[in-house]
Formats: C-alpha cells, sequence, structure tokens
C-alpha cells in the first residue's frame, strides 16, 4: 500500500483493473510472437543432461515477466521488421536474464526467486551455476545461427557490462559512502544494459536509422527505473507478491539508491542503526522496520520512486520519433508498468 501512495504523476499512476486490461490488450498485440517464443524456450532447454532438462523445466513454470523479449520484440515490429529472427533472438535475451538470476541467486544465497524456492536452493549451487551456464552458451549459439553480427556484437558486450555490474556491487557492498552516481553506474550495468540491449537488437532486425538509437536509449531509461523500482520494492513490497524475500539487499550488504538517499539525508544516528544492520543475514524483523523508518522519514523512497517515474516519463518522451500506432502503445503501456508494478 506504501507503494501505491508514493506512486504520483499524471501519466504514470498506480495501476487499475483499467491498466490491467490495457495491458492484456498489450500483451495480445504480441500472441503469437510470445506464443512461438515460450516454444522456442521449451525446444532449446532439451539437452541430453536429465538435469538440465529438469532445472529447465522448473524455470518455465515459474513464468517471469519476460519485458527484455517484449521489448525485443515490440522494437522490432515498431522498426518496421517483418520476418522471424525476433522469435530466437527475444528467446536468447531471455537465456541470458535467466542466467544471471541463476547466477545471481548463487552469489546472493537467495532462497526464494518468483514466489518458488530458488533453483539453488532446490538443486544446489553447483547445478544452479552449471545451468546459468548453459543457458549462456545456448544464447550465443542461437545468436550465432541466426547469422546477425551486429546483434551478436551487441550481446557480447552487454553480456561484460552484466559481469561488470555485478562485480561493482559486489566490491560496494556496505560502503557507506557509496556515491548516488557509482551506484546508477551499477544499476546500468547490472539491468539498464540488457533493456538497451533488447531494443537495440529489435531495431538492428528493422530499418535501423535514429529510430534505433531512440529505441535504446528508452530501454536504457526503462531499465534504470526498473531497478529503482526493484530497490524499492525489496523494502516495501508484500512478499507474495513480489516473489523474493523483503529485505534481502539489507541483510546482504547491498547498497541500493533508497539506502544511500538515507544515509545522506539522514542523522548521525540514523547512520549508525543503519551501519548497525547492514550485512547481517539473519536481520530481525525489528531491525528492518527501524531501516524502513528511517527510509520514510528521509523521504528516500518517494524520492527513488519519483527518480524512476521521471526516468520513465524521459524514455517515452525519446518516442515521439515513431508515429502513433498499436507497437508504440505498447511501449508506452510497458513504461507504465514498469513503475507501477508490485513485483
Amino acid at each position: 500500500m506504501l507503494l501505491i501512495r508514493l506512486l504520483t504523476g499524471r501519466s504514470f499512476r498506480p495501476l487499475t483493473r483499467k491498466d490491467e486490461v490495457l495491458m492484456d490488450k498489450a500483451l495480445l498485440l504480441l500472441g503469437d510472437d510470445l506464443k512461438a517464443v515460450e516454444a522456442c524456450f521449451e525446444e532449446n532447454l532439451c539437452s541430453e543432461i536429465d538435469l538440465i532438462n529438469r532445472i529447465g523445466a522448473y524455470l518455465l513454470a515459474g513464468g517471469g515477466k519476460r519485458i527484455r523479449p517484449l521489448l525485443l520484440l515490440l522494437s522490432a515490429r515498431i522498426a518496421g521488421y517483418a520476418g522471424s529472427q525476433h522469435i530466437v533472438l527475444a528467446s536468447a535475451v531471455e537465456f541470458i536474464h535467466t542466467a544471471t538470476l541463476l547466477h545471481d541467486d548463487v552469489v546472493d544465497r537467495a532462497t526464494v526467486r518468483r514466489g518458488f524456492p530458488a533453483a539453488n536452493v532446490v538443486w544446489g549451487n553447483q547445478a544452479a551455476v552449471l545451468t546459468g551456464d548453459y543457458l549462456l552458451a545456448k544464447a550465443f549459439s542461437l545468436v550465432i545461427a541466426a547469422g546477425n553480427l551486429p546483434v551478436l556484437e551487441v550481446l557480447g558486450r552487454t553480456v561484460t557490462r552484466l559481469a561488470e555490474g555485478e562485480m561493482r556491487h559486489l566490491v560496494g557492498s556496505s560502503d557507506l559512502d557509496l556515491s548516488q552516481e557509482d551506484y546508477l553506474t551499477i544499476a546500468d550495468g547490472k539491468t539498464a544494459s540488457l533493456f538497451a540491449a533488447a531494443c537495440r537488437c529489435g531495431a538492428l532486425l528493422g530499418k535501423g536509422g535514429p529510430g534505433g538509437d531512440a529505441l535504446e536509449e528508452f530501454g536504457f531509461r526503462l531499465g534504470r527505473a526498473f531497478q529503482l523500482v526493484d530497490d524499492v520494492l525489496d523494502y516495501v513490497a508484500m512478499e507474495t507478491e513480489f516473489g523474493k524475500t523483503r529485505g534481502r539487499d539489507l541483510a546482504e550488504g547491498k547498497m541500493t539508491l533508497p539506502l544511500i538517499h538515507a544515509l545522506r539525508n539522514g542523522t548521525d544516528q540514523d547512520r549508525r542503526r543503519i551501519a548497525a544492520v547492514l550485512g547481517q543475514s539473519a536481520l530481525s524483523e525489528a531491525d528492518f522496520t527501524g531501516v524502513l523508518r528511517i527510509l520514510e522519514k528521509t523521504g528516500s523512497i518517494a524520492y527513488c520512486l519519483e527518480q524512476a517515474r521521471i526516468l520513465c516519463c524521459q524514455a517515452t518522451e525519446g518516442l515521439r520519433v515513431f508515429a502513433d500506432g498499436p507497437e508504440k502503445e505498447a511501449l508506452l503501456d510497458l513504461a507504465v508498468h514498469v513503475v507501477s508494478r508490485s513485483r
């Protein structure tokens, strides 16, 4: 409820049932494409190794928002592409994303993912890491088979940025002096880069031109906004909706924007309170609630959501280069969803 109260603005408001219907309509636009992408998942999550098949089936059953494939599919359409390569490339992008989740959950010792026990809990760290490796290899096999060198170059650079972003976040763990600028560099690497790459790859399939730059920038800003909302949800979301353990970032010592803002705007006592609990794996409810009160008192939750709203407004402004149509409307709806989501 806190998240809903804080999401304000004429263009970006909490999702109502009407908004959900609009999102449903946007998804219907890509209905056949999305079915083809899911079929591609199933086909390529098939190995001679039975354990890979079982973990793959588990991951598929867990679902996901599929935002990155949606961005690639919509970008290809709005760029005028009428072929079939977008299906394989959308699948490859989601494989890359899923591989990073598997690896992240091992690094973070996560126990829950998308509302279910994380794969590393069910099958162990070794199996989860190796399945992530398999998915990365499969993703690039799909791109190579598609024979699109520009897309291969984009995704190759992006995977490097993803790894660097995660490493920067690890190095910055429990650093009370981490700046907002440094954190945004982390967010850009670990999240925004793949959003931007999905849009760029879709554009590369189409007519190209300046529209490709606009789509990539849209994805980049949307990805940064997505990460900021994710940072907030880690503190305020209902765990049953969020699909992950609330307060995990604080327990793992992760410096995210709400915490960084609170440290810059709170009292010395607030700073000591945060420092005392940051990185405590056995975080008590009282300690978590105490930090949450500091975030609310300093306006840090509201600040992060406002930054996300501004980013999405900037992202949608960049779509003005495209004529109005169902694909553009779907991208705009997706931006609303990103800042209004509860999971």
